[in-house]
C-alpha cells in the first residue's frame, strides 16, 4: 500500500512540473513515505531525516532551471529545500515530529495525501514555519477528483515502477482491530471503492500497458460496493469475476486475506478464474490459540489449518505466505513452540516474520511489553531458520518443472549458474505463484507470457530456460 501511495504521489507531483533527482542534495522536496507497523520502520525514518538537518542549514537553497510549477502553473524557485514526513508515521506520531525533526516542514497523514502538493506550496512560501494534514478519518474516494483513486488523471498520466505491473486499491482502512495493529487509526474504517471505478481505471491502466494488477486491501476478503440503482452488493469473488474479463489483461494478484473470512468461494474463484494466479498471503501471526485471542484475531489455529487443508484441495499448486509476529506480551515457551509447529506442518513458500513491537492507540499497548528482547530475537531467528529449511526444500521440488512467466523487465544481470552465457539477453520474470524467475529471451518477451523450465534457484530466485 505504501508503495502504491508512493507512485500516487509521484503522479501528482510529477503532473505539476516536478522531476525525480537522483540525490538529496539535488531535491527540491524531499519526501518520506513512512510505515507505522513496527516500531523498528519509525526508528529508520527518525534516524535518515535527522541526517538530512546538514543539508537543510546554510546559504538558501537555488533550484536548478527546471524549476517546479505551482498549482497556478507559475515558477517558483524554491528558496529552502521543503521537507516532509507523509503517511502512517505522520499521523501516529504527530505530536512529536515537529519537536524532535524541527527541520521538517510539513506532515500529512494517509487520508490526507491529496493535500501533498498544497502542502509543499506553503511551505516553499513560508520555509520557517510548520504545516500539517492529518485532519481527515477516511480517505475520499469521490469520482472525478483530478487525483482521486478513481480519478482517471492519475491512472492516465500517473507514475508506476513497473510498467507492465500496477497496484490498485479495492478498499482503504481496516475494521478488524487486531489488538497489536495501528492501521484502523491511521489509516481510519474500512471503505470500500466503487466496482465499476475499480473496473475502468483497471481498463485505463491495460490501455497505457499494464499486464498484472495486485488488488490491494486491508482485508481484501470484506470487499463489498453497491451496484448504483441495486441493492445487490459486488462482493470480492464477484469483482474478481468481472476484472477477469477484461479484455488484454493477462493476470490478477491479490493481498491481503484475512483466515476469518477467506472461504471455499475465494478458493474455487482462484481456481476457475485464469487470469487469478495461484497465490494466498494468509497471515496467521500466531500458532497458539490463547496468543490469538489476546490478538483479536477471530480464528483458532485449527480453523487455520483446517482453512489451509481446503485451499490446498482446491488450488492445485497454489502458493501459500504468512505473517508471524514472536514475542507478543505473554508468550510463553509453549506458545511460541505452537506456532513453530504450525510452520513446519503448513509449510509456506515464504513468511514475513516480525518481533513484537508496541505501537501507540492499540490495545494491545495498555499490556506489559514482557518478553526480553534476547528471547524475541531468539524465538525470531529460529523461525527465520526453519523457514529457510522449508523454502529451500520447496526450491528443489521445483527443479525440471515447467512454470508460466510473466516477463516484467531486462534482468539487471544473468544467473552466475554455469550454463548462462556472457552477452545473452536476460529477463526478469514472475510465476504465477508468485516466484521471481530469471530466463534467457530478449526484449520483445517483456509483457508476454513464457513457458519455463525451472534448472536452478540462486537465492530466492528461479533460474529457468524457456520451452
Amino acid at each position: 500500500m505504501n508503495e502504491a501511495d508512493s507512485e500516487l504521489v509521484y503522479s501528482m507531483l510529477l503532473a505539476q512540473g516536478y522531476t525525480k533527482v537522483s540525490s538529496y542534495e539535488d531535491a527540491d522536496v524531499i519526501l518520506f513515505n513512512t510505515c507505522s507497523v513496527r516500531k523498528h520502520a519509525e526508528d529508520r525514518v527518525w534516524g535518515k531525516v535527522g541526517e538530512l538537518k546538514r543539508i537543510k542549514g546554510g546559504p538558501p537553497q537555488i533550484s536548478q532551471p527546471t524549476a517546479s510549477k505551482s498549482k497556478r502553473g507559475g515558477s517558483i524557485m524554491p528558496k529552502t529545500k521543503v521537507l516532509g514526513i507523509i503517511g502512517c508515521m505522520a499521523k501516529a506520531q504527530r505530536e512529536k515530529i515537529f519537536e524532535r525533526l524541527p527541520h521538517v516542514n510539513f506532515i500529512c497523514g494517509p487520508s490526507d495525501i491529496y493535500e501533498i502538493a498544497d502542502l509543499i506550496e506553503q511551505a516553499q512560501e513560508n520555509p520557517e514555519e510548520h504545516f500539517s494534514a492529518i485532519s481527515k478519518r477516511k480517505r475520499p474516494v469521490k469520482k472525478g477528483d483530478c487525483f482521486a483513486p478513481s480519478g482517471f488523471a492519475m491512472t492516465k498520466a500517473g507514475y508506476r515502477e513497473e510498467k507492465m505491473r500496477a497496484w490498485v486499491n479495492i478498499s482503504y482502512g481496516c475494521d478488524n482491530f487486531c489488538s497489536y495493529c495501528i492501521v484502523p487509526y491511521v489509516r481510519g474504517r474500512e471503505i470500500s471503492r466503487k466496482s465499476e471505478d475499480i473496473i475502468d481505471e483497471i481498463k485505463m491502466l491495460v490501455d497505457d500497458g499494464v499486464k498484472e494488477v495486485t488488488l490491494l486491501g486491508q482485508n481484501v476478503n470484506s470487499y463489498r460496493s453497491q451496484v448504483a440503482g441495486n441493492r445487490l452488493q459486488v462482493d470480492f469473488v464477484r469483482l474478481l469475476e468481472k476484472i477477469n474479463k477484461i479484455n488484454g489483461l493477462l493476470r490478477i494478484r491479490f493481498m491481503t486475506s484475512h483466515p476469518k473470512d477467506a472461504n471455499a468461494d475465494l478458493f474455487k474463484a482462484m481456481r476457475d478464474l485464469d487470469k487469478v494466479c495461484e497465490h494466498l498471503h494468509l497471515p496467521v501471526q500466531s500458532g497458539s490459540d490463547r496468543i490469538l485471542r489476546l490478538m483479536n484475531r477471530k480464528y483458532t489455529a485449527d480453523n487455520y489449518l483446517k482453512l489451509i487443508e481446503q485451499y490446498r484441495k482446491i488450488v492445485n499448486g497454489g502458493s501459500l505466505t504468512t505473517d508471524i509476529i514472536v514475542g507478543f506480551p505473554t508468550e510463553t515457551e509453549e506458545d511460541f513452540y505452537k506456532t513453530y509447529m504450525l510452520m513446519k506442518e503448513v509449510k509456506f513458500d515464504s513468511a514475513f516474520i516480525f518481533k513484537y513491537s508496541p505501537r501507540p492507540y492499540t490495545a494491545a499497548y495498555k499490556m506489559k511489553d514482557d518478553i526480553k528482547k534476547e528471547a524475541k530475537e531468539e524465538r525470531n531467528q529460529s523461525l527465520l531458520r526453519l523457514q529457510d529449511r522449508i523454502k529451500k526444500n520447496k526450491g528443489k521440488s521445483l527443479m525440471n518443472i515447467i512454470q508460466q512467466a510473466l516477463g516484467t523487465k531486462k534482468a539487471k544481470r544473468g544467473p552466475v549458474s554455469y550454463y548462462s552465457e556472457n552477452g545473452k539477453y536476460y529477463l526478469k520474470g514472475r510465476t504465477r505463484t508468485n516466484m521471481q524467475v530469471i530466463y534467457e529471451g530478449n526484449p520483445e518477451l517483456i509483457g508476454h507470457l513464457s513457458d519455463v523450465k525451472i534448472k536452478d534457484i540462486e537465492g530466492n530466485t528461479l533460474i529457468g530456460e524457456r520451452v
